[in-house]
């Protein structure tokens, strides 16, 4: 009798149509079949404002879900920059910042462009934790990097900080939907959710700590922020939400519409059976190319390409993929399989 093997992802690759080739869910995420329906049937009828209200209050749930916290401590927003400005408002006069060299930007330049006498340091990420010292304020770096991939060492960088009082700051977009992820871990986390987690652009989220909150002045306050926005549309002398609500943005009601379904989808997924699949076809691709396994297992692969033939190589024969600070870059999600890794195989030659 043969017993028929149980796929822990199939109703998570259900929702998605063809994906042969695409491989750039680190660049933009494919949108479920449930996410363009929704966005259809908005479109199609009259706009609902109670039903855009639920989508967004089930997708912070949904996603505070995937990151393992409380709605309350989540904030909803459009870009990851426009919250990090928030972080940057907050910092004392003088504050030390340190990033990881080859950070991406919009982590970076709301620090850069700080004033009041912000100093930015910047180190490799693999030294990260060795480059905390007693003058870092705040520490803030991708938990997985967007040019190549690394996946940050979380245990030993939140304990240099903790050592000496700095802040964590952690960027988890290209993370979060593939790896689990411990929004706990930090001060504050942040994901613009277009990528691994295949919503529309324009959704955001930012996790905070009670402590954190506490020194944050919400100055990109809306009608949104209120305890009762609907209350809060008029005038100076709001109530503002005593959450984290109070740091958020007016949504942008068709993103979030197609977001839910997707974040829904995610939540009750096995993020651990994603991460495995995941990376396993990128350890595959890594074999095949004969690259350096990384000590931490990642979805992206990358290696030096500096004058784009590789990528030119995988487009020529249909492969979506991405090209990064003189880098091919490509990642493997769960609507990926090992005929994705043969063909970009192929298409190199190797």
């Amino acid at each position: 009798m043969i017993t028929a093997v149980h796929d822990p992802l199939a109703s998570v690759r259900a929702e998605f149509g063809s994906a042969d080739g695409y491989l750039a869910a680190c660049t933009v995420g494919l949108p479920m079949d449930a996410t363009r329906r929704a966005v259809a049937a908005d479109l199609a009828g009259r706009p609902d404002i109670a039903s855009y209200s639920r989508a967004v209050e089930q997708s912070r749930a949904h996603f505070a879900s995937l990151v393992g916290v409380a709605p309350e401590r989540v904030a909803i927003g459009s870009q990851t920059s426009v919250q990090v400005a928030l972080l940057a408002a907050a910092l004392p006069a003088g504050s030390t910042v340190l990033l990881p060299e080859h950070e991406f930007s919009s982590l970076v330049l709301p620090f850069v462009y700080a004033g009041r006498g912000i100093r930015v340091r910047t180190a490799p990420l693999s030294r990260l934790a060795d480059a905390i010292t007693s003058s870092t304020t705040l520490v803030a770096f991708s938990l997985v990097q967007s040019a190549c991939g690394h996946v940050a060492d979380v245990d030993a960088i939140c304990t240099a900080a903790a050592a000496v009082g700095a802040r964590t700051v952690c960027d988890a977009t290209q993370a979060v939907g593939w790896m689990p992820v411990d929004a706990g871990r930090f001060d504050a986390l942040l994901c613009h959710a277009y990528k691994w987690l295949c919503c529309p652009r324009g959704v955001a989220f930012m996790s905070v700590s009670a402590d954190y909150a506490r020194t944050l002045a919400p100055v990109q306050a809306g009608w949104y922020a209120g305890d009762d926005p609907w209350s809060s549309c008029y005038g100076g002398d709001a109530d503002l939400a005593a959450c984290a609500r109070r740091f958020d943005v007016s949504p942008a009601w068709q993103a979030f519409v197609g977001a839910e379904p997707a974040l829904r989808t995610f939540a009750q997924a096995d993020i651990a059976a994603v991460h495995a699949h995941a990376t396993g076809l990128a350890s595959r691709l890594r074999r095949a190319l004969e690259l350096e396994q990384p000590d931490i297992p990642t979805a992206i692969v990358t290696w030096l390409d500096p004058e784009g033939a590789d990528l030119a190589r995988l487009q020529a024969a249909g492969i979506t993929a991405s090209g990064r600070n003189g880098r091919t870059r490509v990642a493997f999600h769960v609507f990926n399989d090992e005929t994705d890794v043969d063909r970009a195989v192929t298409a190199l030659g190797r």
